[in-house]
């Protein structure tokens, strides 16, 4: 169950490369499961687009195992998946068939004024393409929006050019570019917990807050789209998009209200006061090696001289008054020890201790907003060790998993793209990414991998399931901290 269930209108869902692994892991079983709790209405209707000859029945019988494969046995029935397929249908469509558009087109004509939605679920190569296709057919009115997925280009110069051909044919709040790390439930509770409760606004400045940790780190390593990560490198696969996302959920001052554009004006007011890292010490970049099990990156991906990273550490700055002086750490590889995502907020020490040395040193306070694989937040406090030993300082963790704080055990949170799809539907923009927003990114990301080009130094190895180069470890020794530990 879910905690509370909203419905939206009926809609028109296109998803385009319905037949791809996009559509069949998360947004088919995204739909179903607001479906099944009834967020989703009967009068809804969802149509698969692609390449691939099929009728009806054959895609509504390839979401039925989509479903079965990645829905959880408990969390469907036959009634409702029966009903669920019943909404689907399909139109084989080539970009560049005419035909093909009329086609799809007829099958939307309906007289109604409903949201109407279409979902690229396809290489950005085809967004420009796919949107002036929809122009022409005159599918681009004002009840249509368009969802893209990243990536956004590869550089700000594609960044700039994919923005601008989409804005060719629709409006700014017409385009949804989604970022799954967004819909997470932790990362919209964050926004609650500083601008909803009076206790952390006050400390949450460069006064109280030693520093930041940003951590996502994957076990899994690349085989399989080795082709596309090897082009592509983890700093423009998670750092560009996920972490500097979260960095300005993190950062960024309170909104003057909760809407679309007053959160993310905010947030693009962090991307541009981003400072590039003052020297080479504060980045470093790595590439797994392989063991006795598993092939290294190089393997993996075909080349073993391969220069791309797999990991990448760095040390940001955000120079503004509130956070001056106060480090952002941010950390992502595949191959670590475990998966594990989260956003650690390390506040400074107690100005004076009044404890005997005998009775131990306080510990810091740190606030962790976890991702995943356990949505929740833990606040690490000092308190007095139990027991009639006199006064010795232990370490103990406040903890909200939000099962049991909101009393329902048995609650199954939403995954991010049945969030995200829902709010398309609304018309409600704040959990994607404005196209300033995009480029602010990109500004700061390509220096860095264009001075790591242009030095032609390959990435440090480190051994998989360990976490990360020893250098990342030097990175934070030097500054006199630690990571905190890649932990299930």
């Amino acid at each position: 169950m879910v905690a509370r269930v909203v419905p939206v209108p009926a809609f028109d869902l296109i998803v385009f490369g319905a037949t791809g692994d996009l559509s069949k892991r998360k947004l088919l079983p995204a739909l179903y499961q607001r479906f099944r709790d009834g967020q989703l209405p009967e009068a809804a209707r969802i149509l698969g687009t692609g390449r691939s000859p099929m009728e009806d029945d054959g895609f509504r019988q390839l979401a039925e195992e989509a479903i079965q494969n990645h829905v959880a046995a408990d969390h469907r029935d036959a009634d409702s998946l029966r009903r669920f397929v019943s909404l689907l249908g399909y139109v084989p469509l080539s970009v560049d068939s005419d035909d093909d558009w009329r086609a799809l087109s007829d099958r939307l004509a309906h007289g109604e004024d409903r949201p109407c939605v279409f979902y690229l679920s396809v290489g950005p190569d085809l967004f420009g393409p796919i949107a002036r296709q929809l122009a022409a057919h005159g599918l681009n009115g004002s009840n249509v929006r368009i969802v893209v997925e990243k990536p956004l280009g590869h550089d700000l110069a594609s960044a700039r050019d994919l923005n601008s051909q989409l804005a060719e044919v629709f409006q700014e709040g017409q385009i949804y570019r989604i970022d799954h790390y967004l819909g997470k439930e932790t990362v919209q509770n964050l926004m609650a917990l500083r601008f909803a409760n009076a206790l952390f606004e006050p400390v949450w400045n460069a006064r109280h807050v030693d520093h930041v940790q940003i951590t996502v780190a994957e076990s899994v390593g690349v085989a399989g789209r080795g082709g596309f990560y090897d082009a592509t490198g983890a700093t423009r696969d998670m750092v560009q998009n996920h972490l500097l996302q979260l960095l300005c959920l993190t950062a960024m001052e309170p909104p003057a209200h909760f809407d679309p554009d007053a959160v993310r004006d905010e947030k693009v007011k962090v991307l541009r006061s981003l400072t590039p890292p003052s020297g080479s010490d504060d980045i470093v970049r790595g590439q797994y090696r392989g063991n006795e099990r598993l092939e290294s990156y190089g393997e993996d991906v075909g080349d073993p001289a391969s220069r791309t990273e797999s990991f990448v550490a760095i040390k940001a700055a955000v120079a503004n008054w509130r956070w001056s002086g106060t480090p952002f750490y941010l950390r992502t590889g595949k191959r670590l020890r475990a998966r594990m995502s989260e956003i650690a907020v390390f506040f400074k020490d107690a100005p004076h201790s009044i404890f005997p040395h005998s009775a131990g040193e306080p510990l810091p306070n740190v606030l962790a907003i976890r991702l995943q694989p356990d949505e929740g937040i833990t606040l690490s406090m000092t308190i007095k060790d139990p027991g009639p030993g006199g006064m010795r300082l232990t370490g103990a963790n406040l903890d909200m998993t939000f099962a049991d704080g909101l009393g329902q055990p048995d609650l199954r949170m939403p995954d991010a793209y049945e969030r995200l799809v829902m709010d398309v539907v609304r018309g409600d923009q704040t959990l994607f990414m404005r196209s300033d927003e995009v480029e602010a990114a990109w500004a700061w990301i390509d220096p860095l991998i264009t001075d790591w080009a242009e030095r032609r130094d390959r990435p440090t190895p480190y051994d998989i399931a360990s976490s990360g180069p020893e250098d990342a470890l030097m990175l934070m020794h030097r500054d006199g901290r630690r990571w905190r530990e890649i932990a299930i």
